[in-house]
């Protein structure tokens, strides 16, 4: 089966031993996406801006490997403060207007640089896109 890893400047870069996306033939597998600016590595204040630019990181790297939001069959929401859900939900609500992906949202202690977020997808997309 074709493995692919996918790349873009358009999304933080990896910084450890990962890669930000990888594409097995229809299954696009995205790591979770900080809400790091990837021209600038800063991190937005706040649970709202910080839900956008992760999901704007997601995007992406879903565009890199062929695919989009609406390609997407599962996230994983990473909070560090399930205080933060409703907030963070109005945002990704307004990307998945139809047909939302399944989801799980869980808290942690800790995520990576103090974010208040992180989100990782699942895609399918088509063996002939890329």
């Amino acid at each position: 089966m074709n493995r692919q890893v996918v790349s873009t400047a358009g999304a933080a870069k990896a910084v450890g031993p990962y890669s930000q996306g990888l594409r097995v033939g229809p299954m696009v597998f995205v790591s979770g996406q900080l809400p790091v600016d990837p021209g600038t590595g800063e991190v937005p204040d706040g649970i709202e801006a910080q839900t956008l630019r992760s999901l704007a990181n997601l995007s992406a790297v879903l565009k890199a490997a062929g695919a989009s939001l609406a390609s997407i069959a599962k996230t994983t929401v990473f909070l560090k403060d399930m205080n933060d859900f409703a907030a963070m939900n109005r945002i990704y609500a307004a990307h998945f207007s139809e047909a939302p992906p399944a989801r799980s949202t869980i808290e942690v202690a800790r995520l990576p640089r103090d974010v208040l977020v992180e989100i990782e997808a699942i895609a399918i997309v088509s063996e002939t896109s890329a």
